[in-house]
Formats: C-alpha cells, sequence, structure tokens
C-alpha cells in the first residue's frame, strides 16, 4: 500500500500516515510560471494499492485538478489500484438541477475522477447520499457521526440534551446522532431567499431548558447556524453549540461564528483549518485520521468498513 498527498491537507494525511505506520510516498505536486499543475510521483509505485489524499476545498478547482492529475500519474505508473481518498467533496451541494439551464456539477466531477483512472473513492458524509450513485466505480461514503459522538459525551450531560437540525434536508442525520443518546429531535423551519442567506422561520419541537446540539454536514457562510442559534434561545434553550463535519467558513464566516451567541461550534479536519480557525475562541476542530486511516486499511485488505459504524 502507498499513501499519496496533494496540497490541500498535509497535516490530516501526515496524521493518516502516522495512523497507519507508513510513510507518505515521495511526490512533487507543484506549479509551472503559468500555474499550470504537474505532478510527479518520485518513487516506484508500479502494482501497488495507492490511495490519494486530497480534499477538493478552496481553491476548489485547483485541488481538483492536483486530485485528477495525481490520478493520471498513478495509472500511468502502473499501479494496480488506485483509491481517491477526498474527505471533502467540493462540488456536492451541486447534485440537481436547481433551475433550467443550470448544471448537476456533482456528477460532472464524479465523472472526471472515474475517467482519470480512479478505481475506487473515499469519502465523508457527503452533501447527499446519491451523489455516491454518480459514480460508477465503488464508492465508500463514511460516517464522522462515531468521533463526534465521543467528544459529545465528555462536553455534555446526556439527559439535558437535544439535537437540532438547521433544516428539514438534515433531519435523517440528526435523528441519527440523538438516536446514539436517546436524545429528543427538534427541526428549524426556515426559508433560504438567496444563496448564502437563510431566514430563520420557526422552531419545531420544545427546547425550553435543553442543552441543544445543531448538526449538519456543511458550515460555509455561517448564517443559518447563527441564526438557528438565535431562534433557539429566543425559545428557551439552555446553551447552544452546533456539530458539523466540514468547516467550509468562507468570507467572514469565522467573525460571525465568533460573535454569536453559540457556546461551540465544532468541525473536523476533513479541510485544512485557517489561522482564524486556529485561534476563533468559540470554534473546536477534531480530527478524523483515524477514521479516514481504519477505513483506507481496511480497503486494503479486502474488509468490511461499513462496519466501523455498527
Amino acid at each position: 500500500m502507498k499513501l499519496v498527498a496533494g496540497n490541500s491537507n498535509q497535516p490530516l494525511a501526515e496524521a493518516i500516515a502516522a495512523y497507519l505506520n507508513i510513510p507518505l510516498a515521495k511526490c512533487s505536486v507543484r506549479r509551472f510560471a503559468d500555474m499550470e499543475v504537474f505532478v510527479e510521483i518520485l518513487e516506484n509505485v508500479r502494482g501497488e494499492d495507492v490511495f490519494v489524499l486530497q480534499s477538493t476545498s478552496y481553491p476548489a478547482n485547483d485541488h481538483l485538478m492536483e486530485l485528477l492529475i495525481m490520478i493520471d500519474a498513478l495509472r500511468r505508473a502502473s499501479a494496480r489500484r488506485i483509491t481517491a481518498v477526498v474527505p471533502y467533496f467540493g462540488y456536492a451541494r451541486q447534485d440537481r438541477k436547481a433551475g433550467p439551464r443550470t448544471p448537476i456539477s456533482a456528477k460532472l466531477v464524479a465523472n472526471i475522477i472515474q475517467e482519470a483512472g480512479a478505481d475506487r473513492v473515499l469519502t465523508v458524509d457527503l452533501h447527499a447520499g446519491q451523489i455516491q450513485g454518480f459514480f460508477d466505480i465503488p464508492t465508500d461514503n463514511l460516517f464522522a457521526q462515531p468521533v463526534m459522538v465521543e467528544d459529545i459525551k465528555k462536553n455534555f450531560k446526556i439527559d439535558k440534551l437535544m439535537v437540532v437540525s438547521p433544516d428539514v434536508g438534515g433531519v435523517i442525520r440528526a435523528r441519527g446522532l440523538a438516536k446514539r443518546f436517546d436524545a429528543p429531535l427538534a427541526i428549524i423551519d426556515k426559508r433560504r431567499e438567496r444563496a448564502g442567506e437563510s431566514e430563520v422561520m420557526n422552531v419545531i419541537g420544545e427546547v425550553e431548558g435543553y442543552s441543544c446540539i445543531l448538526v449538519d454536514d456543511i458550515v460555509d457562510s455561517g448564517g443559518t447556524l447563527c441564526n438557528a442559534a438565535e431562534a433557539l434561545l429566543k425559545e428557551g434553550a439552555k446553551d447552544v453549540s452546533a456539530y458539523i463535519t466540514h468547516g467550509v467558513l468562507s468570507g467572514g464566516a469565522v467573525a460571525r461564528i465568533s460573535s454569536s451567541e453559540m457556546n461551540s461550534l465544532v468541525i473536523t479536519d476533513s479541510l485544512l483549518p485557517t489561522e482564524a480557525v486556529r485561534v476563533a475562541k468559540n470554534i473546536r476542530v477534531l480530527t478524523i485520521a483515524p477514521l479516514l486511516g481504519e477505513a483506507i486499511a481496511r480497503t486494503s485488505g479486502e474488509k468490511s468498513v461499513s462496519s466501523l459504524f455498527d
């Protein structure tokens, strides 16, 4: 087995390599003067089971091109099997036609990853489960929930806990977490007027006196979370925290969350945390390196991955 990492999240790649007790394969990923991506695999990979570690995070297109070119380089170097390990699948929110004459970019990205030469895909908390069906190759969608459950057990009194979905679309995800603690469930009813903005309309459920945990897959602008926290506190919630897998946190999101009434926002290192995230007083980062490392080991050993979540 070989691990090859792009530039999107080197600390996560190194942590996964440390978990597996194998070094990252020597690989040069650099830019020409005109910003074209050039990749050179600096060791023999012929006949190897190779895992390419790369999130398609900001700058999404650069990191996507790195992933594609690394896969192509490995295929031409006669790797036996190539698995694209994409902790954050950046185009997942474009999973359907949102209006006339708009693309389904998640399907397009799935097509080009396959065409580049990937034999498998390993990712974490896809925005929509049906994106697995966009690939015609085996695709494992891991869940960060076990990592979050352990952290919640350490930091909350379970008997006064309520899990909250920030929108109707995330109810299944929130219900899955609530079942882990036998906790009640509430839902935020919101109306999104335009991309990146949301208006909280109503709280469905009795949240008074509970410590509320908002659960979602992606936090981008942070507007939905901050509005939801404000609405929950108005309804009598004792305090509000959020557990989100992918902390995109674009624009002024970190400042918005830091000044909000949320006790804490907990994200994973599926994306490389920025300096602003690292110094924010109410944002914490959990590592998913052991989760990804174990899934990689099981994939290489042809063992069950789904049993990780039993």
